[in-house]
């Protein structure tokens, strides 16, 4: 089994664990239209289509064996620094910082991925926080989006 179909298959039992989890989730209130649920559901269907795609249609072998562990531990560090960040930062500014090493784990340039931060932590921001109306941390800019 190659290293992306076991990835696959890691994502698509972490996908089921959340929907069971997300599923269950409820607010004694109404405090956002869609409730408490939604982003984690959304989350977990992307997580297993990411993950069907990769069981179906691996990718070509690494060539180093240090190359999957590495891009984990590059991987696992990103995402400690991106909950640090997150409250402080907001979700904008954490989540383009968060682009950065997760495109150059995937070949990009370090531009390239603070290109692709940008434009996905804006748009996500607007159709969370405007459309869904799901409450995000702003961060030190306040209501500049």
């Amino acid at each position: 089994m190659t290293t992306d179909r076991l990835l696959g298959a890691t994502a698509i039992a972490v996908a089921a664990i959340m929907f069971v989890f997300a599923y269950g989730l409820q607010a004694p209130f109404a405090y956002e239209p869609v409730g408490p649920r939604a982003f984690p559901l959304i989350a977990a269907g992307m997580i297993a289509l990411c993950g069907v795609i990769l069981v179906l249609n691996p990718g070509e072998p690494s060539a180093e064996p240090a190359g999957p562990i590495g891009a984990l531990a590059a991987l696992s560090g990103s995402l400690v620094g991106y909950a640090l960040l997150f409250q402080p930062l907001g979700f904008v500014i954490a989540t383009t910082i968060f682009m950065i090493p997760i495109a150059m784990i995937f070949g990009a340039k370090w531009w390239q991925g603070a290109m692709t931060g940008v434009v996905l932590a804006v748009s996500s921001y607007l159709l969370f926080d405007r459309m869904l109306e799901v409450v995000l941390p702003i961060g030190p800019f306040g209501g500049i989006i």
